[in-house]
């Protein structure tokens, strides 16, 4: 597949069943939604108007969400549209989550990621570590090198984006050592074409949990536990949590996938050559091609600095009080963003990055944000919430902040094989929060553990766009997908149960 590696508008490959199901699901929701809206809006239950209100039409954004019959981010304006039109709040209320300091974090962050990819220096990094003569020409080192530039580069640049970009180097990989199998005789095991297609895909969702900014629901956690909960989780403090599963999670991955698809040989000759040859065809690093990494570096700086004042001087000291109110993480994403602008981009005197490129960042995620963060405190505001945290007590087997914990991460892990992980996010979390505050239980931990736990989902081509993209390579029967995903969904479950309570002191 030579066009791959030239063209990484990479859509998803599915089967006729499959896209008919698809269809049927797309037009289920314009069928659903309405019935459910007026089901629950006629419905006798004792809430308050604007809470029975937004009770009917969360159900209309859930099942168009789970359906995806109109896009997401349509959906979510939608919901927030249908709230000021039938009264839930004033158009104020409703639309301030869009204006939310997070949402400037999506766009400097994004905008880096951008920039970072532009300029090629996601490749060079990849093809830079690929390089080393540590690796060499073993099929297990390169798995391993492979899959853990992957979880890195995706800890700051999107999940999806991660993987295209190394889906493209990898059927590259494969297509050299196929050529080398013609050539040479020596066979090299299939199955080893699908550890190195999944681990492209699990690799990007493990990083993304890294840091804050890693993917989408990580924002969205974060953002009702300071707006509901007034509780602050730093950049610094975040990857408190996130490194150590990651880390975990990645090795489990690779171990795993190294003994169950191994290559059938120990050494390819010929294969560091060939990555060394892609390494040199992106060609010399200019002067102005770094400026994306000093933006870059900038904006991680500003994002750790309070993080780092805290460990030493402790988060009640006034120096951290006014440092962490000054630079929270939004400032240190604009102005890496802005650097961008000012910083040299070629010797023709452009900068690092144009508006028209800036402006090609993905806007959907953001509104996305914003309906479903909306909804999520107009909850809290109506009484909705409360509501629904009692009758969702009665019917929890589980009970205290660890049965919470253990529930809440088990069904973000559930919803988010079937719905996107940043719809499973805006739907889980404002509903954990709601059932802790109701049984007297600190919220915290239960919400943090939704908001991992909304990252994962790894069995279906349909779980999340880094799992469609290396279905489409063909390299991955279905079957082999659901078995080797499902070992990573349980777990993963049980490294994010495990760490939150074993760092749940720290995070008070």
């Amino acid at each position: 597949m030579p066009s791959i590696e030239e063209n990484l508008d990479i859509r998803e490959v599915v089967s006729p069943q499959e896209a008919k199901f698809e269809i049927w699901r797309n037009r289920a929701g314009f069928f659903l939604a309405p019935l459910a809206f007026l089901l629950i809006f006629f419905a006798p239950f004792n809430l308050k108007p604007e809470a029975h209100n937004l009770a009917a039409i969360i159900a209309v954004v859930i099942i168009f969400w789970i359906c995806e019959s109109l896009p997401m981010p349509v959906t979510a304006l939608v919901g927030a549209a249908l709230c000021v039109l039938l009264k839930v709040a004033p158009a104020k209320e409703v639309f301030a989550p869009f204006a939310d300091p997070l949402m400037f974090l999506f766009i400097g962050s994004f905008i880096i990621a951008r920039a970072i990819f532009l300029h090629d220096l996601d490749k060079r990094f990849a093809y830079g570590v690929l390089s080393l003569k540590i690796i060499g020409a073993r099929p297990s080192r390169i798995l391993f090198a492979f899959g853990a530039v992957t979880a890195f580069i995706s800890a700051w640049i999107s999940n999806t984006a991660t993987t295209a970009m190394m889906f493209a180097i990898g059927m590259s990989i494969l297509a050299f050592l196929f050529k080398h199998e013609e050539e040479t005789g020596i066979k090299i095991n299939r199955n080893y074409a699908t550890a190195l297609m999944l681990i492209t895909s699990f690799a990007a969702s493990i990083g993304g949990l890294m840091t804050p900014i890693g993917t989408p629901p990580n924002v969205i956690g974060l953002g009702f536990i300071r707006s509901i909960l007034g509780a602050e989780i730093s950049f610094f403090k975040w990857m408190m949590i996130g490194a150590p599963i990651v880390i975990i999670l990645y090795i489990f991955l690779f171990l795993y996938l190294n003994y169950l698809a191994p290559a059938g040989v120990k050494k390819i000759k010929g294969s560091a050559k060939m990555i060394q040859r892609k390494k040199a065809s992106l060609g010399k690093w200019p002067r102005a091609k770094k400026s994306p990494l000093i933006a870059f570096a900038t904006a991680v700086f500003l994002w750790v600095f309070s993080g780092l004042i805290a460990l030493f001087a402790s988060d009640t000291s006034e120096i951290y009080k006014a440092i962490n109110s000054r630079l929270p993480e939004a400032v240190g994403a604009v102005v890496g963003a802005v650097l961008l602008f000012l910083l040299p981009g070629n010797a023709k005197g452009e900068k690092a990055i144009t508006w028209n490129e800036a402006v090609k960042i993905d806007w959907g995620v953001v509104l996305l944000y914003g309906g479903g963060f909306a909804l999520g405190v107009l909850s809290f505001q109506t009484g909705l919430a409360e509501a629904i945290g009692k009758n969702m007590t009665l019917l929890l087997p589980l009970s205290g902040e660890f049965g919470l914990l253990v529930a809440s991460v088990l069904v973000a892990v559930i919803l988010s094989e079937t719905t996107s992980n940043t719809a499973s996010a805006n739907m889980v979390v404002p509903v954990v929060i709601a059932i802790a505050q109701t049984q007297g239980v600190n919220p915290l931990i239960p919400a943090l553990g939704a908001t991992f736990g909304a990252s994962l989902g790894f069995m279906l081509p349909v779980s999340t766009p880094c799992n469609a993209i290396v279905y489409g390579s063909g390299y991955i029967p279905l079957m082999k997908m659901i078995r080797y995903g499902v070992l990573l969904d349980i777990f993963g479950a049980i490294v994010i149960i495990a760490i939150l309570s074993l760092l749940s002191p720290f995070l008070r």
